[in-house]
């Protein structure tokens, strides 16, 4: 995967709580045996009608948060099920951070595996973001992996924020390297070769193409 520092842009609001992940993605869509192309499953219950037309009100239909690269979400992002399919969404969709006042564990941890930056900030702070993005769509909205801050400027009447997160070292030192498991283990590449060169012959090995 590639590295992540800093991701800014437009953000889309998704402002409900105990969002899971069977919401995310929606289980009649995890039949494909590849990672990518789910995208267009994401929120797929909340942003299609029966017949897959669109439904303008949601907002990842709304022509303004086109493109966005940053979610916001309510507290307790990614509960439920600890499907991988949920995060391979959102990164298929475009998001490669989320701000939210809390995640569950295992989502979270999934989303570092694939270069998404799980912000958790306040509930003061996130109310504020949501307010900003109302304000104006286009505000943009940066999440400083380095830093570990999540900042945007002020519109209007509305305040700008700033605030540190918190996130596990190791997950930071992946997503900064961009490096997920196989990278991670590439990394021992030397250690591992060597290794293997002390094995007895009799013992089995993993043939290599």
């Amino acid at each position: 995967m590639e590295p992540v520092r800093i991701v800014s842009g437009r953000a889309c609001p998704i402002d409900a709580n105990d969002v899971d992940t069977d919401q995310i993605v929606p289980k009649q869509y995890l039949k494909r045996i590849e990672r990518t192309g789910f995208g267009p499953f994401a929120f797929a219950e909340w942003r299609y009608e029966e017949d897959g037309t669109p439904k303008p009100e949601f907002p990842m239909n709304k022509p303004e948060h086109a493109g966005a690269n940053v979610l916001l979400a309510g507290r307790n992002f990614g509960c439920g099920s600890s499907r991988e399919h949920a995060p391979w969404a959102l990164e298929d969709a475009g998001f490669t951070a989320i701000v939210a006042p809390s995640f569950a564990d295992i989502f979270r941890t999934n989303c570092g595996k694939v270069g998404i930056v799980c912000a958790p900030v306040s509930e003061e702070v996130s109310r504020q973001l949501f307010a900003l993005v109302e304000a104006d769509p286009d505000v943009e909205v940066t999440v400083d992996l380095e830093a570990q801050l999540v900042r945007a400027p002020g519109v209007g009447d509305v305040p700008g924020v700033e605030e540190p997160f918190e996130i596990d070292p190791h997950t930071k030192h992946c997503l900064l390297n961009g490096l997920d498991d196989i990278g991670l283990t590439l990394e021992h590449e030397a250690d591992i070769s060597a290794f293997e060169e002390t094995r007895p012959v009799w013992k089995p090995v993993v043939p290599t193409p």
